[in-house]
């Protein structure tokens, strides 16, 4: 077992060796994950807020086999349900709490058919994150999505995505149905990117059909 990492710095440096090898090492990722302990005076300069909705903030590009950002919630805000395009998610809570709702794979239905004739997606847990805790996901797990459930109390969260990517589905609980998405950042180390038009995570591309590929 590695020794536990006692800075952001720190942790980054361990990342970068753990994602020289292959496969991804999930068990030594968490472990390193869960090791480092919060310290706002590490991370505040890449927590960039907006008002409306949660923004995506890149801390460091890796090695090329991974991102790191922070993910900056307002009171109430939310993620879509999304998937993670057949990569590894790990997130850790930094400041506040987050609920995660997981969802299983929509079933196939018939792109020509009304809303009313393909099913609701179904819930199947839902996981209050605290802080210093981590979870992890991938698309064999299924979907999910992330809210802050405090009305009063912003949250921000560490994600580790590996590989990169940027385009993701988001699905609509009622109907299963997907569209893709384009994955934007609203800062990249600690600087505002000025073309983002929008701070949501996912901007939608084009719809598709829902169906059960994963």
């Amino acid at each position: 077992m590695a020794k536990p990492v006692g800075t952001l710095d720190e942790l980054k440096a361990e990342l970068y060796l753990a994602f020289e090898q292959d496969p991804v090492d999930v068990d030594h990722v968490m472990h390193l994950m869960e090791s480092y302990k919060s310290n706002p005076a590490e991370w505040k300069q890449y927590a960039i807020f907006d008002r409306y909705k949660y923004t995506r903030n890149l801390v460091d590009e890796g090695n090329g086999k991974f991102n790191l950002m922070l993910l900056c919630w307002g009171e109430g805000h939310a993620s879509p349900i999304h998937d993670h395009a057949d990569s590894h998610c790990f997130m850790k809570m930094l400041q506040g709490s987050l609920r995660e709702v997981r969802f299983d794979w929509p079933k196939e239905c018939d792109c020509e058919a009304t809303d009313a004739t393909c099913e609701q997606l179904k819930e199947k847990s839902s996981t209050l994150l605290e802080l210093n805790k981590v979870c992890y996901i991938n698309d064999s797990m299924g979907l999910h999505r992330v809210e802050n459930p405090s009305h009063l109390d912003g949250a921000v969260s560490l994600h580790l995505y590996s590989p990169p990517y940027d385009t993701c589905h988001m699905f609509d609980q009622r109907t299963g149905k997907k569209s893709e998405a384009k994955v934007t950042f609203w800062s990249r180390f600690g600087e505002k990117v000025t073309s983002v038009t929008t701070p949501e995570s996912c901007v939608p591309v084009q719809s598709s059909c829902c169906d059960n590929t994963k």
